[in-house]
């Protein structure tokens, strides 16, 4: 065999293998490159979606806390302020009820005063009955009547 022949022959099968490779085996590997390229690409713009999807998924989280913290002092303000006039309205209640208990409490020592002056007017009736009894027992004498009577005006005074 000749050297020119052999490398000829070389050259050729490496021509059809090449051809070969080009035609069968080079399209789906550039096929699978092109299609790992896609998925990446395509994963690096999902993470980037991701990333700012998170920061604003961050951002409104973040207003959310702060429309809920301004609600909770509103309605702590609110329950301050009710309590506050619970406390006024409970206030106002007792200071009626112990007014009411004063009144009561006058109007039963108003009540006892003036039985009291009863029993002591009939205490004195019977006195100046008694009195009288007794002027008109000793003697009638109208002197010591008028010093009787005038003793008696006295003590009731």
């Amino acid at each position: 065999m000749n050297l020119n022949a052999t490398l000829i022959a070389q050259l050729v099968v490496f021509l059809v293998f090449v051809l070969f490779t080009m035609k069968f085996v080079w399209p789906p590997i550039t096929k699978a490159l092109d299609e790992r390229a896609q998925k990446i690409t395509e994963g690096l713009a999902a993470a980037d979606k991701a990333k700012t999807d998170l920061a604003l998924a961050e951002k409104r989280v973040g207003e959310e806390l702060r429309k809920a913290r301004e609600s909770a002092s509103d309605l702590r303000g609110t329950a301050e302020k009710q309590a506050a006039q619970i406390v006024d309205e409970a206030r106002a209640q007792a200071a009626s009820i112990v007014a009411a208990a004063r009144e009561a409490a006058e109007a039963e020592a108003e009540t006892v005063v003036q039985r009291a002056k009863e029993e002591l007017r009939a205490q004195v009736a019977a006195l100046a009955v008694s009195g009288a009894e007794r002027i008109l027992r000793r003697e009638i004498n109208a002197q010591v009547h008028a010093e009787l009577l005038s003793n008696l005006k006295q003590e009731l005074n």
